[in-house]
């Protein structure tokens, strides 16, 4: 049975556990210590993209965080900056809600194209949900490392 959730945009003051919760969601992959000190600055969620409404959290009826969702502009597409599942409530629909959020915030900013930056182990949920392979591109977190570029075409509204 599925846990009831509701999305809603993130709060003031959010950031630093909806930070964490992408870290643990991170870490749920299995990467080493020094693997995730390096990303640790990149999993965290900017305040100032909570301000300008730019992140969603899925919440518990607790009001809880179980996900996050961020997207930011990047030039005439939206970069899905983060989009992370709290790892005791994976496999619920929670992702799949939160990259919905995603396409709709994307829509309603009039841009058609979401990238998506993905690990390599996310691929697959990116592509069940639509998105298409774009290439490859560096990991900000990691030099050197080659992540998966993916993109995801909105329809008009």
């Amino acid at each position: 049975m599925t846990a009831p959730r509701r999305l809603r945009p993130a709060r003031e003051g959010e950031a630093p556990a909806l930070g964490a919760l992408c870290v643990r969601s991170k870490a749920h992959w299995g990467y080493d210590a020094q693997f995730m000190r390096l990303s640790w600055r990149s999993l965290q969620i900017d305040a100032t993209a909570i301000a300008e409404g730019r992140v969603f959290a899925a919440v518990d009826e607790r009001d809880q965080p179980l996900g996050v969702v961020d997207c930011a502009f990047l030039g005439d597409d939206v970069d899905l900056m983060h989009l992370f599942v709290e790892p005791s409530a994976l496999g619920r629909g929670i992702g799949r809600d939160l990259f919905e959020t995603a396409i709709e915030w994307t829509r309603a900013q009039r841009r058609r194209t979401l990238l998506i930056a993905s690990d390599p182990n996310a691929v697959g949920f990116y592509r069940r949900l639509g998105a298409v392979d774009a290439g490859l591109i560096e990991s900000e977190a990691i030099p050197g490392r080659m992540l998966p570029l993916l993109k995801y075409v909105v329809d008009a509204a």
